[in-house]
């Protein structure tokens, strides 16, 4: 597909993860994201207040993890995180769901976790992307959770936390939009190295790409494209 580096920057959530990310990490991410207009900065909830600062007036959004990365908190603690990551300064949440709730066929907890979420966040006009951590789950817990965020509306769902045993696949993407289809957007995440893959995931539906290597997709493009 034909894609331009602004549109595919645009698309972009540059990531930075890691525990032993440094402050001067994050400056360098701030910078990077507002050089090539990356749609956010996906970070932890601590380091939100320094990029929030960094990041204002720019149009970059400052993304928080919630329950990150394994989900195995109370809905009141999640909703707590949220809470703290609005107050300093963040524009979009994403938040990982309770698998173990999910595994119980518990899908009312996973609509009342949903719905606090996304009542605190839409509160304060912000974003909510919920992780499935797909790679846990079956096809059918992954229609089960998506029929959910149909009901809720969240902004988006997404594929992983790119900490779990396996990242972004093209059939998840597919089933995620197939069961979501133009309600909810889709978000790919987690071992998105190339140019290549993140055009096949945004091809089958994907509207954000979730990845720590966004210089080097943009890299690629540029390359591609002779400039």
């Amino acid at each position: 597909m034909s894609i331009t580096t602004a549109r595919l920057a645009a698309m972009i959530d540059h990531t930075n993860l890691r525990p032993d990310a440094t402050k001067q990490d994050f400056v360098r991410l701030c910078e990077e994201a507002r050089r090539y207009r990356f749609a956010m900065v996906a970070i932890n909830p601590y380091p939100v207040a320094q990029c929030a600062e960094l990041l204002r007036g720019t149009g970059v959004h400052v993304g928080a993890a919630i329950g990150f990365p394994l989900g195995q908190v109370t809905i009141e603690d999640k909703v707590s995180e949220t809470r703290n990551a609005i107050a300093h300064g963040a524009d979009e949440i994403d938040y990982v769901i309770n698998i173990t709730e999910l595994k119980a066929g518990n899908l009312s907890y996973i609509e009342r976790e949903m719905q606090a979420i996304v009542d605190v966040a839409g509160s304060s006009a912000v974003t909510t992307k919920v992780i499935f951590e797909n790679c846990y789950l079956t096809d059918a817990e992954k229609r089960s959770v998506a029929e959910v965020a149909v009901r809720v509306r969240p902004d988006f769902v997404k594929t992983s936390t790119g900490f779990g045993s396996g990242g972004a696949t093209l059939a998840d993407v597919q089933l995620m939009k197939e069961c979501v289809g133009d309600v909810v957007q889709v978000k790919a995440a987690g071992g998105i190295r190339t140019l290549d893959a993140a055009l096949s995931f945004i091809a089958a539906g994907a509207t954000r790409i979730g990845t720590s290597r966004g210089l080097d997709l943009i890299a690629q493009l540029e390359a591609r494209s002779g400039l």
